[in-house]
């Protein structure tokens, strides 16, 4: 029993719908493998850890948000780790797909919206803006809180380290904007709209000053911590549609 690829295919392009964002990478399949999938596994990054996992629990596809092929990156040779990566994978026959900002921005099972949902977050809304499109969701707490309380309900949802960078740490926090990942320089937007808080995955020597100078409480939770359940929601969905596909999670141990 298994899936035809183009079926899984199809199915992603329905669920996330990457044609309707102008990205920085390709979004979808990136390396051909085997047409049955039987076993899919899901990670948040295409490392060489993540790809050695998957060939050793016999995955026919590995579906992650960052995947290996970006933009500013341009024309790469098959060498070094870039090139054990590719091979690794292409060797066993593993379809790769990966999804970026159609992951992030996804507003029942992105990045933002997941991490939304685990921390009390309601009535969410896109929030956002990359070439036109929305890369994460704000909402409101649906219990306030303060600044210093929120950082450790963090820290246990993500079981990560929080930084926060907050112009009164016993300040109480209402609106929350939140774009996981690497989108430090967007608490400028959180500023912008007037909410009194934003989540993302990194931070700037120069963001700790800027946006608590600003009034808006930064939280960064870390960037692979921040962006593990968005794929874990997508894997939930793929388990529900095609129950005959053995599904599973590799997680690393990245602490950035």
């Amino acid at each position: 029993m298994g899936i035809d690829r183009k079926e899984l295919e199809k199915f992603f392009n329905r669920a996330l719908k990457p044609n309707e964002f102008k990205d920085y990478c390709p979004n979808g399949l990136q390396i051909e493998g085997r047409k049955d999938i039987k076993n899919i596994a899901f990670a948040v990054s295409a490392t060489l850890d993540s790809i050695e996992k998957a060939i050793e629990m016999r995955a026919n596809a590995l579906v992650v948000h960052h995947g290996l092929f970006w933009n500013h990156q341009g024309s790469k040779t098959l060498t070094g780790p870039f090139g054990r990566r590719v091979i690794s994978i292409a060797k066993q026959h593993i379809n790769l797909f990966g999804y970026h900002l159609p992951l992030d921005a996804h507003p029942e099972i992105g990045n933002a919206k997941s991490l939304a949902n685990l921390i009390g977050v309601t009535s969410t809304e896109p929030f956002g803006d990359y070439k036109g499109s929305p890369t994460g969701v704000k909402g409101i707490l649906a219990t306030p809180s303060k600044a210093s309380e929120l950082q450790e309900v963090l820290k246990i949802v993500l079981k990560h380290d929080v930084i926060l960078a907050s112009p009164g740490p016993e300040q109480e926090i209402k609106s929350i904007g939140i774009i996981t990942g690497g989108a430090n320089s967007d608490w400028k937007i959180a500023a912008k709209e007037n909410l009194d808080a934003y989540i993302t995955g990194e931070i700037s020597e120069y963001d700790w000053h800027e946006s608590k100078e600003a009034g808006v409480h930064m939280f960064a939770g870390g960037h692979n911590a921040t962006e593990k359940f968005g794929v874990q929601s997508l894997q939930q969905k793929v388990m529900e549609t095609f129950p005959e596909v053995e599904c599973f999670f590799i997680d690393s141990a990245n602490p950035a």
